[in-house]
């Protein structure tokens, strides 16, 4: 007999580990898709395809914190911040995390199968870095870059789906996303900074070191350089680079959140990113809606 309590609480520890109960990841990885989206389509997105998108935006992020969470499985619990996570406390095994990343994979793929062959091939590309970019901070100081272009992926798919065709600007909106996705990781893992280390876990906030609010400040500014370089390639209105203009006081109040380098404060930088996405894609909505 079906004991309903105790699939309850597998249920739920599975969506835990999925952090279904911390959506700022799918909010970061999906402003970057539905800007996409809606530059590739002037504003009127397919409805096939955008409701793709956005399935697949919660899928694939849950199924990157899956195998991230088996990546980690053995560090974590060294980490204030994650030792409580399902498979550090061994409330999941790794098998049943290895199975469930396959099924949320297939689960993403099946919906890619009803979009062109363009984006099929371009989706393979995007289960790699998802794939590699947990193991990245074994190997590389700079997994963050890692994180951007698992995370930037779904600007090309996005342009492949909707136009058939992945065009210049279309790369230039992945660099972008690579270069704040570095931003707001580099915040995430100055949190723990002082864990990876004893952890030997690598990062960019370690590789930064004294440096992390000077680089960030550098990279913010690049960041916003090519955004206004995008507006001016796709002739965009004012209310783009008002939004660029509102980014700019998003990152100025970031710096100061991290002045002094508290784990609080640069947990809160890395959370007000969510508003650096939702300006951005706001602004676009906006020029497009007038035009």
């Amino acid at each position: 007999m079906l004991d309903l309590e105790l699939l309850h609480d597998k249920l739920s520890i599975y969506y835990q580990l999925m952090r279904l109960d911390r959506p700022i990841g799918i909010l970061l990885l999906l402003w970057p898709t539905v800007m996409a989206l809606w530059i590739a389509a002037e504003g009127v997105p397919d409805l096939v395809v955008l409701t793709v998108f956005i399935m697949g935006v919660v899928i694939m992020r849950s199924a990157g914190c899956v195998i991230n969470d088996y990546a980690d499985r053995d560090v974590d619990g060294l980490v204030l911040r994650t030792m409580n996570r399902p498979l550090a406390i061994g409330s999941v095994k790794a098998k049943e995390a290895l199975i469930l990343f396959a099924g949320l994979a297939l689960i993403a793929f099946l919906l890619v199968l009803l979009l062109n062959t363009l984006t099929i091939y371009l989706s393979v590309v995007g289960l790699l870095l998802a794939v590699i970019y947990p193991f990245m901070k074994r190997y590389t100081y700079l997994p963050q870059i890692v994180l951007g272009m698992a995370f930037g992926w779904a600007i090309p798919m996005a342009f492949a789906a909707q136009t058939g065709t992945v065009p210049a600007v279309a790369w230039l909106l992945f660099l972008a996303n690579i270069i704040w996705a570095t931003i707001y990781d580099t915040f995430y893992a100055m949190v723990d900074r002082d864990d990876d280390l004893l952890a030997g876990i690598k990062s960019t906030a370690i590789l930064f070191g004294d440096d992390d609010k000077v680089i960030i400040g550098i990279l913010q500014l690049l960041f916003i350089a090519i955004m206004v370089l995008i507006g001016g390639q796709l002739e965009l209105s004012f209310s783009f680079y008002f939004a660029v203009i509102v980014v700019a006081c998003l990152f100025v109040y970031q710096q100061k959140r991290i002045r002094n380098r508290e784990r609080a404060q640069c947990l809160h930088a890395f959370l007000s990113n969510n508003w650096v996405g939702a300006a951005l894609f706001f602004g676009i909505v906006v020029h497009y809606g007038l035009n």
